[in-house]
C-alpha cells in the first residue's frame, strides 16, 4: 500500500481565531482492546461536551484491525507475502507459509468471520464450529494439547463447551483464525505487531527515545500506511483544532506517535496533546526535546483540569506559563513542566462518559481464554466505568501509591453513579458494566447496589476489589442481587509473611473466607497472584502454590494468574528498597521513559524457572485437574514439602461457619 495522499485542506471556517475554543478530537491509538473501547476518550469527550466544547472521538485501534482484516486488507497482505524472497525468514515462517497456501480461503472467509465476531451473523457458528469452514494455521495446534476424555469422542473442545456451547466453540475457533492472521502480520510485515500491544518494547521503561525515533524515521510498512490513512481520514471528517492522543499502555505509544507524525506532516497547524496511563507513570521526568517534534503538549495525571487550561491556551486566552501539569518545549528547545496550581475537577463533577462516535456494533467479541473468568477481558462489549478515583487503601508496597491515579481518592455518591449508569444504558443500549477501579471500595459498592435495587436498574457488572473482611456473606449476596457476576482481587504472594511485608492488609485465611463468600453468592472469583517479590524464598513459593491449590479445591476461587513481580520507581519498594532487603540496579542514563527498575535480591532464587511451574499448575487447577496432587510435582527442580497444613483453608472456612 502506498502512503496516502494528503486530504483537502481544512475548511477555513474551522480555523481557530484568537477567542474560539477549538474543536477537539480524541484518538484511541492501537493497540488496546478489540472487544470494547478503552474508556479514557469516552470520559474526556463526555466531560468536554458538558463544558460546551465541540468534542468527538475515534477508536483507531479497532479501525486499523478492521481495515487489515478485511478482504481488501488481506489482499494487500497477500501481495506483500507474494513479494517476499523465498529465502527470507519471513517467507519460511509457519504462519506465513500456511497463509500463502490457503490465501484464497482466507479472502473468502474473512468478512463473514468478522461479521460473526461482531454478532451480526450468528448462524455462521454452525459452519465455523464444524472445523471445515475456516482455514487453519499453526495456532490451531494448541487444540491438540487439551486433555481428552474417552467420552469426548476425540473432540478436543468438548470438555470446555460440551454439546450445547455452539457459539462459544465457534468464537474460540474464529479467534484462533484471527491469531493466525496476526502472526502473518507480525512475521511478514511488522515484527512488532500484536493485537493487544503494538511495538511495546520501543516505549516500556525505555530510557532513550532513540529506538522510537529510529522506528518513526523508517519507511511506512502496510500497517503504518493503513494507520496513517485512517488517521488523516478522521482529521478530514472532524476538522479539529486540537487532537488528544490517549495512551494507556506502552503498546499504544508507537502508533500514537505515527498518528501524530502523519497529522503534523499534513496539518502542521493542528495542536496535538499526549496523555494517559503511560504518560502518567513513565514520562514524569520527561526531558527529551524530540518528543515535541510530534506533539505539542504532554499532560500528566487526571486530564480534566489540564485540558481546560490547554483549551484556553490554544484559544489565546491563557499563557503557556499557566498550563497545568503539562510539558512543553520552550523557545530554546528545552523541555519544561508547566505546573500552574489549580484544583482538580472533583470526581463527582467529571460528568458521564459518552461512547457517541464509537462504532459499538463493530467491536469483536473474541474468546482467547477458555476459562469463564479470563474471557471477560476479551469477550463482549462492556461499558467501562469508574466507581471512585484512586485507591481508598493506597498502602500496597508494590503499587504506584505515590502517583495521582492511586493517591488521590475521591468517590461519587451512589445517586450520581446510578445516574451515570442509566445515562450510559440509554445511550448504548447495553447493560454490561466493567468497573475499572484499582480497588472498588466496599462501602461505595454497598451503596451502589442498594441504589440499583431501589431504582430497579438491571445491569450485569464486574470489577476489582481488595479481599477484605468488610465483604461479608451478606454484602456479597447483596452485590450479586444487584448484578455482580464476577470479582477479581489480589491474593498476590499467598504468604502471610510477605502479605504483611507488602502492606496488603489481608491474610490468607481472610482471603479464603471472603472469596468463599463471593463464590457462595454465585459470583466468579479471580485471584491476582504474584511471584518473585523481594525476599521470597523457594519455600515461600511452594507454600503459596499449596495455598492456591486449597483455595481452588474448596471452591473459593475459580480463576487465577501468576504475574512476575516488577519493581517500579514510584512504588514503596522502588522508593525505599532497603526496607525490603534489596538493592536497586542503577537505571541507565536517558531522558525519556522511567518505570520498571531492576533489583538484586540476596535470596538468589531463580523465580523465572519456578514461574513455569506456577503457571502450569494454575492452568490445570482452573480446569479442575490434579487438585489432589502434591504441589511439588509441578516443579522441575527438587523442592521441600509445603509447610502449610493440608487442611488450612478448610479450617479457615470452618471457623467462618462457626462464627
Amino acid at each position: 500500500m502506498t502512503q496516502p495522499a494528503a486530504p483537502a485542506a481544512l475548511n477555513a471556517s474551522n480555523a481557530l481565531n484568537a477567542r474560539a475554543t477549538p474543536r477537539v478530537l480524541s484518538f484511541i491509538p492501537p493497540m488496546t482492546q478489540l472487544n470494547t473501547p478503552y474508556p479514557s476518550t469516552a470520559y474526556l469527550t463526555g466531560f468536554l461536551r458538558q463544558q460546551g466544547v465541540d468534542a468527538a472521538q475515534e477508536d483507531l485501534a479497532l479501525a486499523l484491525v478492521l481495515r487489515l482484516l478485511s478482504r481488501a486488507g488481506l489482499q494487500s497482505v497477500r501481495e506483500v507475502v507474494d513479494a517476499l524472497p523465498a529465502s527470507s525468514a519471513a517467507a519460511r515462517s509457519a504462519a506465513v507459509r500456511s497463509f500463502a497456501e490457503q490465501a484464497d480461503a482466507y479472502l473468502a472467509t474473512i468478512d463473514r468471520t468478522i461479521a460473526f465476531l461482531q454478532g451480526r451473523d450468528a448462524t455462521l457458528a454452525h459452519r465455523i464450529a464444524g472445523r471445515g469452514f475456516l482455514p487453519e494455521g499453526p495456532r490451531f495446534a494448541a487444540l491438540d494439547h487439551y486433555v481428552l476424555d474417552e467420552d469426548d469422542g476425540g473432540d478436543p473442545l468438548a470438555w470446555a463447551f460440551g454439546a450445547l456451547g455452539l457459539q462459544d466453540r465457534a468464537r474460540h475457533i474464529a479467534t484462533l483464525y484471527l491469531n493466525d492472521l496476526a502472526d502473518v502480520l507480525r512475521d511478514a510485515i511488522d515484527p512488532r505487531f500484536e493485537f493487544v500491544r503494538y511495538a511495546e518494547s520501543l516505549a516500556m521503561s525505555q530510557p532513550s527515545f532513540d529506538p522510537l525515533a529510529e522506528a518513526l524515521a523508517a519507511p511506512h510498512n502496510l500497517v503504518d500506511a493503513t494507520l496513517c490513512e485512517l488517521a488523516l481520514d478522521a482529521i478530514q471528517r472532524h476538522q479539529p483544532g486540537l487532537v488528544l492522543l490517549s495512551v494507556p499502555f506502552p503498546g499504544a505509544v508507537y502508533a500514537a506517535f505515527r498518528i501524530a507524525q502523519a497529522i503534523k506532516a499534513q496539518h502542521p497547524g493542528i495542536r496535538i496533546a499526549l496523555g494517559g496511563g503511560f504518560v502518567n507513570t513513565e514520562l514524569r521526568e520527561l526531558a527529551e526535546p524530540r518528543v515535541f517534534d510530534f506533539v505539542d503538549f504532554v499532560s500528566l495525571d487526571a486530564g480534566e483540569r489540564p485540558l481546560l487550561a490547554l483549551l484556553e491556551h490554544v484559544a489565546g486566552r491563557r499563557s503557556r506559563e499557566r498550563l497545568v501539569r503539562t510539558f512543553v518545549r520552550d523557545d530554546a528547545g528545552a523541555v519544561k513542566l508547566m505546573q500552574w496550581q489549580e484544583p482538580d475537577v472533583p470526581f463527582s463533577d467529571v460528568g458521564t462518559p459518552t461512547w457517541d462516535g464509537l462504532p459499538l456494533d463493530k467491536y469483536l467479541s473474541l474468546l482467547d481464554m477458555l476459562n469463564p473468568m479470563n474471557r471477560l477481558w476479551s469477550d463482549g462489549r462492556w461499558n467501562k466505568l469508574t466507581v471512585a478515583h484512586g485507591c481508598y487503601w493506597k498502602k500496597c508496597s508494590f503499587c504506584d501509591v505515590s502517583l495521582d491515579y492511586i493517591s488521590r481518592y475521591e468517590a461519587a455518591s451512589a445517586e450520581v453513579l446510578v445516574d451515570r449508569i442509566e445515562a450510559i444504558v440509554a445511550e448504548t443500549g447495553q447493560t454490561g458494566f466493567h468497573f475499572v477501579d484499582e480497588a472498588a471500595p466496599p462501602k461505595v459498592l454497598r451503596a451502589l447496589a442498594e441504589e440499583l435495587l431501589k431504582r430497579g436498574v438491571q445491569i450485569s457488572w464486574w470489577g476489582n476489589v481488595r479481599f477484605e473482611k468488610t465483604f461479608t456473606p451478606e454484602l456479597c449476596e447483596l452485590l450479586a442481587e444487584s448484578g455482580c457476576i464476577a470479582i477479581s482481587g489480589g491474593l498476590e504472594v499467598a504468604s502471610d509473611r510477605l502479605l504483611q511485608l507488602m502492606k496488603k492488609g489481608v491474610s490468607v485465611a481472610q482471603v479464603a473466607r471472603v472469596t468463599k463468600a463471593f463464590a457462595d453468592a454465585g459470583i466468579m472469583v479471580h485471584a491476582y497472584l504474584m511471584y518473585g517479590f523481594p525476599t521470597q524464598t523457594v519455600q515461600d513459593t511452594v507454600d503459596a502454590l499449596e495455598y492456591v491449590r486449597q483455595l481452588f479445591e474448596a471452591g473459593c476461587i475459580h480463576s487465577g494468574f501468576f504475574h512476575r513481580f516488577a519493581c517500579t520507581v514510584h512504588s514503596p519498594v522502588g522508593l525505599n528498597p532497603s526496607e525490603y532487603g534489596i538493592e536497586l540496579v542503577p537505571l541507565p542514563e536517558g531522558n525519556f521513559a522511567r518505570n520498571d527498575v531492576g533489583f538484586i535480591d540476596p535470596t538468589g532464587v531463580d523465580h523465572d524457572r519456578l514461574g513455569v511451574a506456577l503457571k502450569k499448575a494454575i492452568y490445570n487447577f482452573m480446569h479442575g485437574n490434579l487438585l489432589d496432587q502434591d504441589v511439588r510435582a509441578w516443579f522441575d527442580v527438587r523442592v521441600s514439602r509445603p509447610t502449610v497444613p493440608r487442611q488450612f483453608v478448610a479450617r479457615a472456612l470452618s471457623d467462618l461457619t462457626r462464627g
